[in-house]
């Protein structure tokens, strides 16, 4: 008999999901039992990945281009993945992007505003179109990917760490209030150090495109000496996103090697 996956009989939405993160996120949730709907600005991507996924899981995933710095595109989509998979009762904010190393005197509105809409403001977005969906679920879970930038400080990364510290206080925020009105969904966020991904293409830049080098140079200060893979931080989103986590409210996970325990 098969047994039956961690978060069996659940329905995803996970943005920014085409590649990096959210790729990694949406493959576990779905081998575990979920269906899953993938987001992206990359509308093509999040299709792309919803069909491969179907190939190996038929019938379980579902894509939608989506510009999640958009108030109306989040209406619709949270609306057609309701639809499209009978409900929804786990969000991973997950869609963000990064500094390209600006010190504070090179810095521009422009890119402070960038990271605002598509780091934080997206992140309100989510919860707030979601939640109806999520409290109908009957027992849901909203898990925000922030980042280890939004707990410590890095020299060059000024929107970067204020966007993704927002993302942690604001977590805290909505799992409160979700406890107080007794909705039964909770929320709580997630905080990657360095992960392959795409997010590291400028430290690779910066080594002159040597991607070994540059990812020995960002492990020297990690305790475990070695940055982490996708499913470092996909494993966590499953516990917060299955029942295992039914206790746990407003906190934040750490995925960093040890590097903020020194």
């Amino acid at each position: 008999m098969t047994k039956p996956g961690r978060v069996a009989g659940k329905a995803a939405l996970i943005t920014g999901g085409a590649q990096g993160l959210g790729e990694a996120i949406a493959w576990m949730l779905a081998r575990e039992g979920a269906k899953v709907a993938v987001t992206d600005i990359n509308g093509p991507g999040a299709l792309a990945l919803a069909a491969r996924i179907n190939d190996e899981i038929p019938g379980s995933a579902f894509g939608y281009a989506h510009d999640v710095t958009a108030e109306d595109q989040w209406t619709d989509v949270v609306a057609r993945a309701a639809a499209d998979m009978g409900g929804l009762s786990i969000l991973v904010n997950n869609a963000g992007v990064g500094d390209v190393l600006l010190f504070s005197e090179q810095d521009t509105a422009e890119n402070w505003q960038r990271q605002y809409e598509i780091n934080m403001r997206s992140v309100m977005f989510g919860c707030k179109h979601a939640m109806p969906h999520l409290r109908a679920s009957g027992a849901a879970s909203i898990v925000n990917i922030s980042s280890i930038a939004g707990l410590a400080a890095g020299v060059g990364m000024g929107a970067y760490n204020a966007t993704k510290a927002a993302v942690w206080m604001y977590t805290k925020t909505v799992a409160l209030e979700a406890a107080k009105m007794d909705w039964n969904v909770r929320v709580n966020s997630v905080h990657p150090v360095f992960i392959k991904t795409a997010i590291l293409d400028p430290f690779i830049a910066m080594a002159g495109g040597d991607e070994v080098k540059a990812h020995e140079r960002l492990a020297r200060g990690i305790p475990l000496k070695r940055i982490g893979e996708p499913n470092d931080v996909a494993w966590c989103v499953l516990y917060l996103a299955s029942d295992e986590s039914k206790f746990v409210t407003g906190s934040e996970f750490k995925i960093d090697g040890g590097m903020t325990a020194q």
